[in-house]
């Protein structure tokens, strides 16, 4: 009986070693892999959205919409979803024909998220999903509903994320009714845009928002740069 609970004692030492080691190297993987960040900084005519200011990044000019939230890590810049389904959008401007730029990373393969763009007004309801396009994340998804398709309108030719826990960086360039989505320096989407799916019609200028969509796998962003066009 005292071997038993000698043994049972020692796999409880193990295991909570182990789950302790395993939070902090997830905790050190997003804190800083780095090989993919974009040095935006040093590219003429893009505005960093995210802002830094001397006490670390700041979420001011951003608000949200719907249930969860996007947690920020001042010191590193990077956010994280809790919850939702929800929007962070950036209220301070609406953007008509721009580049977008962006680092973001799945906890795991459920991950499901996405980056709206031309959202038409204050958010208010659900309805803006019907309303602007989103450029989505999900590697479990196929189609028009994995990573970098235009969600439920266009798929990408190929898929070109990285796994799960790795920095992948978003280029989507949206002139006129053209968009176009880099993932990870290859060219996914070139569609000219029209109605498709859950989107009945787009806007010709909105808001650029950010998708937390459930409380099962987090979404991280990072380094989000955008520069008008004409």
């Amino acid at each position: 009986m005292k071997r038993f609970l000698v043994a049972v004692l020692v796999l409880a030492m193990v295991s909570c070693s182990t789950s302790e080691s395993g939070e902090q190297s997830a905790s050190a993987k997003v804190e800083t892999m780095d090989e993919v960040a974009w040095e935006a900084d040093s590219q003429a005519d893009y505005v960093q959205i995210l802002r830094q200011q001397d006490d670390g990044y700041t979420k001011q000019g951003w608000n949200h919409y719907g249930p969860g939230y996007f947690e920020l890590d001042a010191g590193t810049g990077i956010l994280k979803s809790h919850g939702g389904m929800g929007l962070f959008w950036y209220s301070a401007k609406q953007y008509g024909d721009f580049v977008l730029e962006l680092d973001f990373m799945s906890a795991d393969s459920a991950t499901n998220s996405g980056i709206f763009v031309r959202v038409p007004g204050v958010p208010s309801s659900d309805d803006y999903i019907y309303h602007s396009f989103e450029v989505q994340i999900n590697d479990a998804g196929e189609g028009i509903h994995q990573t970098g398709a235009i969600y439920d309108a266009e798929a990408p030719s190929r898929r070109a994320s990285n796994p799960p826990g790795e920095w992948n960086h978003f280029k989507i360039t949206f002139q006129g009714s053209h968009i176009e989505v880099e993932l990870n320096g290859t060219k996914i989407v070139d569609w000219e845009a029209e109605p498709r799916g859950k989107v009945e019609d787009f806007a010709k200028r909105g808001y650029i928002g950010l998708q937390n969509h459930d409380d099962r796998s987090p979404v991280y962003f990072r380094n989000i740069y955008i520069k008008e066009l004409g």
